[in-house]
């Protein structure tokens, strides 16, 4: 039977057996044991499933990504330490040096730092475009040497909300995948595969875990992506890997395993980035209630936004809800029940104003966080985003007297009331 996100929020992934654990175990072993060399074997050359080391596999690990498969829609999936590292794993898992990405302008600053300054020394070269960017404009970044486009459903802190399904055309006529990082949006409110991309990203620190518990990232791939139609252009998936005895990824394992597990067998193996199956365990706590906390966060920070909106000590609020928004459409059509709790917004009075405001919040903490059940803002300009230019910050739709606000799960009178009497005390 096909379950309903909320059913799969709370029972995917695991089935017990008779007499199994009703919640899933948590495998707190770095190894595994086997009654013979022959058997272990078997696992190296990649023609057995089973566990050998949880630097590479860990069955904890590997429910809560079938969970987060199962939202999504994907084929295969895999958790990372960190939002960060599913990022770059996902990219790096198709690009090497002396390949090309084309990637939205608009994302996360730590994943723009990660491409434009680490993934650059590696060789991998980075095209930034405007999320509103013409179709010319995006037609023109893609090189001969493009491997794939990144973006993110909804970014983080500028809120824009991404074309899926344009940017999904222009990278399938090029012949390379969509990733969209689905972090702000999560399952709940887009289901990114539904609408051309290829493979999907999370910070599992955000919203899936959703109570500051521990940091993750999750890789899931809809396994629609045909590989094999781009032999040369993907050969890392299309040719014999030799440090795995010449297996052909694609062949042994076709579309719908084929990128995860190269994923697993080549950058898990040697970067060793594997969450913990502690922090996986958690994460599943956070999955189970996932539904009904976005359906909370939306709604608090719609009724944020609409005061925001209506007071005359702010200059600007950004909220895909709020139909003054320049991305309301898009989010009507990508997000109809809802975007996520955070909202952008400006104070009068600028840099100044703005940390004068956060200093006398009460209820709403300061926190280098985002996307928890407790209320918190960040000035990006000053934390997240300080590596950047001023002239990067405007690319990346961050001004210098940008707030991000997570309205988190609490009262939203109680998060208006602490935004007001703030307000008020700026000098």
């Amino acid at each position: 039977m096909k379950k309903r996100l909320e059913t799969t929020c709370v029972q995917g992934g695991y089935t017990p057996a008779n007499g199994e654990p009703r919640q899933i175990p948590i495998v707190q072993s770095t190894t595994f044991k086997y009654d013979t060399s022959e058997d272990m074997g078997k696992l190296f050359d990649l023609e057995a499933e089973g566990y050998f080391y949880s630097r590479l596999q860990n069955p904890t690990n590997d429910l809560v990504a079938a969970k987060i498969a199962e939202l999504e829609g994907g084929s295969a999936a895999m958790l990372t330490s960190s939002g960060q590292a599913a990022n770059f794993y996902a990219v790096f898992n198709i690009a090497s040096c002396g390949d090309h990405i084309v990637a939205s302008s608009s994302i996360y600053g730590g994943t723009f730092n990660l491409f434009s300054v680490t993934m650059r020394k590696m060789g991998i070269e980075f095209t930034f475009v405007s999320p509103d960017c013409t179709d010319e404009e995006l037609e023109n970044a893609f090189q001969p040497n493009t491997k794939a486009v990144f973006g993110e459903t909804i970014a983080n802190p500028a809120l824009c909300v991404l074309d899926i399904e344009r940017f999904a055309n222009a990278a399938h006529k090029h012949g390379v995948p969509l990733i969209i990082d689905n972090t702000f949006a999560t399952p709940i409110n887009c289901r990114p595969f539904e609408w051309g991309a290829d493979i999907v990203t999370h910070s599992t620190t955000k919203y899936m875990d959703g109570h500051g518990s521990a940091v993750g990232g999750c890789i899931v791939d809809s396994g629609k992506f045909d590989w094999t139609k781009y032999p040369e252009k993907f050969a890392g998936l299309c040719t014999p890997d030799e440090s795995y005895h010449g297996v052909v990824y694609a062949e042994r394992f076709g579309l719908a395993k084929a990128f995860i597990t190269k994923a697993t067998a080549q950058l898990m193996r040697d970067f060793g980035s594997i969450q913990s199956p502690f922090s996986a365990y958690l994460l599943n706590l956070g999955l189970e209630s996932l539904h009904v906390r976005m359906k909370r966060h939306c709604e608090n920070a719609q009724a944020v936004a609409e005061f925001l909106e209506s007071s005359d000590k702010i200059s600007w609020v950004r909220y895909c809800g709020l139909k003054s928004d320049k991305y309301h459409e898009l989010a009507e059509k990508y997000l109809p029940n809802g975007s996520c709790g955070v909202v952008s917004f400006g104070v009068k009075g600028g840099r100044k104003a703005a940390e004068s405001f956060m200093k006398s919040l009460r209820v709403i903490a300061i926190e280098t966080h985002v996307a928890d059940a407790r209320s918190c803002c960040l000035h990006p300009a000053s934390a997240t985003h300080r590596q950047m230019s001023d002239a990067e910050l405007v690319a990346a739709g961050v001004s210098p007297d940008l707030v991000r606000l997570s309205c988190g799960i609490e009262n939203a009178q109680d998060l208006i009331d602490d935004i007001k009497q703030a307000l008020d005390r700026i000098g």
